[in-house]
């Protein structure tokens, strides 16, 4: 891939709450990773293949979206849309999470068939970027009959997380907490849906159902679409130290809501950001970037801790070396630009302002895969490359 200097860096955006804005101007990457982050002036840029001048935006790292319900390929039965994986990208979204292939046709449901499709997922979209998303394939979803060798097959065949819990047959605790701790002795995260049921064959779950079973990631806090009752958010966020998401596709009081107790509790760290997409609410490739601009004109989130929720907070939860501007991490980045006609003067004041912000490019794995976005509005400003 050789040596890509980005330059000409108005605000670098860190993906980590501690820091999240960098006192730096220029990104070198080197076969993919970021191989240095600063001042130009004091980086090694002699060698270099290819040089991408910003022109003062702002670069933060691609956005992961935290919640997604793929099938094999970039195709959603659920809405019946092709590529929508690709138009993700568009969005600035550079990775994407399943929660579980759950809407793929004759899904099965016995032990065996379930864990077929989550190792097949999770192969296929080793092999598969649409569009340049990376998308970590085969959320489990638990069926009565798995035993724990299941889980050790699945780790070693490349099965990295248990989709929502609630989505499949097993839903009581006692009987999903010992699969919770088998994937977790696995090196699996897992997940478990909260609130009021999405689809036919899911359930109502509740606070102290979420408690009893110890998932790493509390799906949807503020519903999927429908939200658990605030005080059993509260619970949540304030008696336990698990993740929990925000989603575009939920209720959005709540979301705001429950911000406001993260704030208080200081637990802005175990946010992540979803779509929860497809789904009956659609496909939405701006989702993740209309979840920011919520939280950060309504919620009082400053932009750049926002973002750290959907790229950062996301990537430690589920063990990804992405996620944040920092040597020796993928390359995965957009650059973004107040869009034409915003009040405000760059992306994180476009943000903060309520508007949805210009990108300008996307890369992953310092490979530019978009140009400029044919989703968002325009962005003020274009990236120009250089002559080495």
């Amino acid at each position: 891939m050789g040596k890509v200097l980005i330059r000409g860096i108005g605000k670098l955006v860190s993906g980590d709450l501690s820091q999240p804005v960098l006192a730096a101007d220029a990104i070198l990457i080197e076969d993919g990773l970021i191989k240095g982050v600063g001042k130009e002036k004091d980086l090694d840029t002699t060698d270099v293949d290819r040089v991408i001048n910003v022109g003062g935006m702002t670069v933060a790292p691609g956005l992961i979206d935290s919640h997604c319900h793929p099938v094999i390929g970039d195709f959603t039965p659920r809405q019946r849309q092709l590529d929508f994986l690709n138009s993700y990208l568009q969005g600035g979204v550079t990775t994407v999470i399943s929660a579980g292939e759950v809407h793929t046709p004759g899904r099965p449901k016995d032990a065996a068939g379930t864990k077929a499709l989550a190792i097949l997922a999770a192969k296929a979209f080793a092999n598969f970027r649409p569009g340049g998303v990376k998308v970590l394939g085969g959320g489990l979803i638990i069926e009565p009959g798995l035993r724990e060798e299941d889980f050790a097959e699945m780790a070693r065949e490349g099965v990295t997380h248990v989709g929502e819990i609630g989505l499949g047959a097993v839903k009581r605790p006692e009987d999903a907490a010992p699969m919770v701790r088998w994937a977790n002795k696995y090196g699996m995260v897992v997940m478990m849906h909260t609130g009021g049921t999405s689809i036919p064959g899911s359930t109502t779950v509740t606070a102290d159902q979420v408690m009893a079973t110890t998932p790493d990631v509390v799906a949807h806090l503020n519903g999927g679409p429908t939200a658990v009752p605030l005080a059993e958010a509260e619970r949540i966020i304030n008696e336990t130290d698990l993740a929990f998401e925000i989603v575009e596709c939920g209720n959005p009081k709540m979301a705001l809501d429950i911000v406001r107790i993260a704030r208080e509790k200081g637990a802005f760290g175990r946010i992540l950001i979803g779509n929860d997409a497809p789904s009956g609410t659609g496909v939405i490739p701006l989702g993740i970037l209309r979840v920011l601009n919520l939280i950060a004109s309504v919620g009082g989130v400053k932009a750049e801790e926002a973002i750290a929720m959907a790229t950062g907070n996301t990537a430690r939860v589920y063990k990804l070396n992405r996620g944040l501007i920092k040597e020796g991490y993928e390359a995965d980045l957009v650059v973004m630009d107040t869009p034409m006609g915003s009040v405000g003067a760059d992306a994180l004041e476009a943000i903060e302002a309520g508007d949805i912000p210009g990108i300008a490019a996307v890369l992953v794995d310092g490979e530019v895969q978009a140009w400029v976005s044919r989703n968002t509005p325009p962005p003020v400003r274009r990236c120009k490359e250089e002559r080495k």
